[in-house]
C-alpha cells in the first residue's frame, strides 16, 4: 500500500539511498528532495545531468563505475592467486547493479580473473552463496554498495571471515566490523554536504540548478 504525505508538508525532504528517493519521487514531484548518497542519478532518472539536474531533486553521487575495477585491483593486491571474484548485490535493492556490473567485467580480464554476478535476495541466501564462492580454489568477494549489503554487513563480514574468502568492501563500517579491506568515501560526509543543500533550498535556490559528484575514496585495510 502506498502511503500519502501528510497533509503538512515539509519544504524539502532529505533522502538516503537510491530505493528511498524512488519512494519519495512515487510521492511527489514538487516538494524538493536533496539525496546524499545515491550511486547513478542519472541512470536512475533522477536527474537529467550533474551540470541541471531539472526537476525537484538534486544531492550527491558517492561513486563513479570505474571504482570497481579499483576494488578488482585491490582485491588482487592482497590476493593474487584469486581468479574467480563475484560481486554481491541484491537486485531489489540495487536497481543500478549494471552501473558497478559492466566496469568489473570490462576490468576482469586485465586482471585475469573470471568476473561473476551474484545476486541475493534476502539473507537466507547468503551463506550458499559464500560457500559456493570459497568451495572452487582462489575464489574472491566484492561487495556492491547496496543499502540491503549495507543492512547485513556484520552477517557478510562473518561468513566471508569463516570461509576464508578475500573480500574488498565499499565502505569503512564494513572493516569495522572486521572485513578484510574496503575503498570507499566517507558516507557520513555526504550527508554534512547535503545539509548545505538544504539550507540553500530554504533560502529560495532551485533544487534543479545543482548536483554534485562526489567520489574521493581511500582504502581502509
Amino acid at each position: 500500500m502506498r502511503r500519502k504525505l501528510s497533509p503538512y508538508s515539509p519544504d524539502v525532504i532529505l533522502s538516503n539511498t537510491t530505493p528511498t528517493t524512488i519512494a519519495l519521487l512515487q510521492q511527489t514531484r514538487t516538494i524538493p528532495i536533496v539525496f546524499a548518497i545515491v550511486a547513478d542519478p542519472i541512470g536512475s532518472g533522477f536527474v537529467a545531468s550533474f551540470a541541471r539536474p531539472s526537476g525537484n531533486v538534486t544531492g550527491f553521487t558517492f561513486t563513479e563505475p570505474t571504482m570497481a575495477g579499483k576494488w578488482l585491483e585491490l582485491l588482487k593486491e592482497i590476493a593474487p592467486r584469486v581468479v574467480r571474484v563475484a560481486m554481491l548485490f541484491n537486485p531489489a535493492s540495487a536497481t543500478y547493479a549494471d552501473y558497478w556490473l559492466h566496469p568489473f567485467k570490462a576490468a576482469a580480464p586485465a586482471f585475469a580473473v573470471e568476473a561473476i554476478a551474484t545476486p541475493v535476495r534476502d539473507t537466507s541466501e547468503l551463506e550458499p552463496v559464500i560457500a559456493a564462492q570459497a568451495r572452487e580454489p582462489n575464489g574472491g568477494l566484492i561487495v556492491m554498495p547496496d543499502s540491503f549489503t549495507d543492512a547485513h554487513r556484520v552477517e557478510i563480514t562473518l561468513l566471508a571471515a569463516r570461509y576464508r574468502l578475500p573480500a574488498v568492501y565499499p565502505f569503512r563500517f564494513f572493516a569495522e566490523v572486521g572485513g578484510l579491506l574496503s575503498h570507499g568515501v566517507d558516507r557520513t560526509d555526504n550527508f554534512r554536504r547535503a545539509a548545505t543543500y538544504v539550507d540553500r533550498i530554504l533560502k529560495g535556490e532551485k533544487p534543479a540548478l545543482r548536483c554534485r559528484p562526489r567520489c574521493r575514496p581511500a582504502p581502509t585495510r
